[in-house]
């Protein structure tokens, strides 16, 4: 939320002295030093602003912006989030009237804060990136024009520090949400995501439509360019996985933060390229083998196993297109018909021990967060819930938590849903999802994942400290 926003009793103001500059701070900004020039003949005080966008409901109207809080370096950038408090015309020293927004904000002199209005505007040609006006000007405070910095003396040095990031205040934040379906996923996070006062828009995958371009590729919906997003949560669904993650890529070149990328969720939906990166990594699964002539079936059975086996469709969803053959001649007759139908597929051992059970490890930003347990319905093998499965929580060994963790740094996806099988020689990873639901393990663990996955995001989206340039004013 914004901390511009947020309830903070200010210390009553003393009897400063202002000399003509001083150095300031705007912490509810994420601004920790900034020169300023004191100018009385200004009402309102004006912050250094570029890329100003207005977003959020029309009732709590909200601004981004971003600021170069260093003369001269424009690679220091802030961005900044605040409520939007009016737009209103303001005359310049040089006499041109420009309409600008007003914020409120915290202005830290010393070691006294007081809320002022601020307006934006660009201040790039101008030797001070912030002027404070008379309106800020506290009654019990004196000016001294013949003096500069009469207060603490701040340094510019502290951008390149980790302390910037630690200080940075919880922005509001604007984000899209890939996806197609109005389901409980979706709404969770749209929920979470409006509960912590960012802004959180559902964009229909397959409407998008893309300007490819190098100085300037852009992504279109119902006929407007999109807007910039701070992050982008893909929820892509299969069917339509090579249009979605095109568009994912779009967002990537534009810069955009997309919390699983478009590589990672391509790779994991292949189920032979992603046992592939599985297997290059060292990391357990099931034994399995793949092949494209129907001479080969024996051969590929007698890679696995005589029985039972799974074959396993290369594009399935949700235990869909998973068949367990008991025995060798079950397995040629399914093989043989998934040869019939064109299919790819693959054959893997049944590992007997896992009893119709599969653990679901939930990964956020390489972090194990909630685990829970899958038991098929019935004599049914698969656990999936969509299938009928029941799930419970269930503890997890260093070793299962280790697994989960490295097949989800194996694609680089910030939100994963990793399915194990418990056997006799340690973990195997059945499948990695890109695209995990969230009712199922919410409801089983009782963790907030949406909320976990802000957390994620915000810290992903905040300012990263800048190494120094040699000659930097401080």
């Amino acid at each position: 939320m914004d901390l511009s926003d947020t309830p903070h009793p200010p210390r009553p103001p003393s009897g400063l002295t202002l000399g003509w500059e001083e150095w300031i701070a705007l912490p509810g900004l994420g601004l920790p030093a900034l020169k300023a020039k004191v100018d009385t003949g200004a009402k309102t005080s004006a912050l250094h602003a570029f890329d100003i966008e207005p977003f959020g409901p029309i009732n709590r109207p909200k601004l981004r912006f971003a600021v170069h809080p260093v003369p001269g370096r424009t690679d220091l950038t802030i961005a900044c989030s605040a409520l939007i408090r009016d737009r209103r015309d303001v005359t310049s020293s040089n006499g041109e009237a420009e309409l600008r927004y007003v914020i409120e904000t915290r202005l830290k002199v010393g070691d006294v804060e007081v809320p002022i209005e601020v307006t934006l505007t660009d201040r790039t040609n101008m030797a001070y990136r912030m002027l404070i006006g008379r309106q800020a000007i506290q009654p019990a405070w004196r000016i001294s024009p013949a003096a500069s910095f009469c207060q603490e003396r701040l340094s510019y040095d502290i951008y390149h520090t980790a302390e910037v990031k630690l200080a940075a205040p919880h922005r509001s934040l604007r984000i899209a949400v890939l996806s197609r379906e109005d389901n409980h996923s979706t709404r969770r996070l749209v929920t979470e995501g409006e509960e912590r006062s960012h802004t959180v828009e559902v964009i229909d995958t397959t409407r998008c439509y893309m300007a490819i371009n190098a100085l300037a590729p852009e992504v279109h919906y119902d006929g407007k360019r999109l807007p910039r997003y701070d992050a982008v949560i893909p929820r892509i669904g299969a069917s339509i996985t090579s249009y979605g993650t095109a568009v994912l890529r779009q967002f990537e070149t534009l810069g955009t933060h997309c919390v699983n990328g478009s590589a990672g969720i391509t790779a994991s939906r292949d189920k032979l390229h992603a046992h592939q990166m599985l297997a290059a990594k060292g990391i357990g699964m099931p034994q399995t083998a793949f092949a494209a002539s129907p001479k080969d079936t024996d051969n590929l059975i007698g890679l696995v196993g005589s029985g039972p086996l799974v074959v396993k469709l290369l594009e399935s969803t949700q235990g869909k297109g998973v068949v367990l053959a008991e025995t060798k001649k079950a397995a040629q007759s399914v093989i043989d018909a998934f040869r019939g139908l064109r299919a790819n597929f693959l054959v893997q051992n049944f590992v007997k021990e896992a009893a119709g059970e599969d653990i679901r490890c939930l990964v956020v930003d390489g972090r194990v967060m909630a685990a829970m347990k899958r038991t098929a319905s019935g004599d049914d093998f698969r656990s999936n819930l969509h299938r009928g499965g029941t799930a419970a929580p269930v503890r997890i060994t260093k070793e299962e938590r280790d697994t989960a963790v490295r097949a989800a740094r194996v694609f680089n996806l910030g939100l994963a849903g990793v399915d194990l099988l418990r056997s006799h020689d340690g973990p195997k990873v059945l499948e990695v999802n890109s695209s995990p639901g969230l009712e199922g393990i919410e409801l089983a663990t009782g963790k907030n994942i949406a909320a976990l996955l802000y957390d994620a995001i915000e810290r992903k989206v905040r300012p990263e400290p800048v190494r120094k340039r040699r000659g930097t004013p401080g």
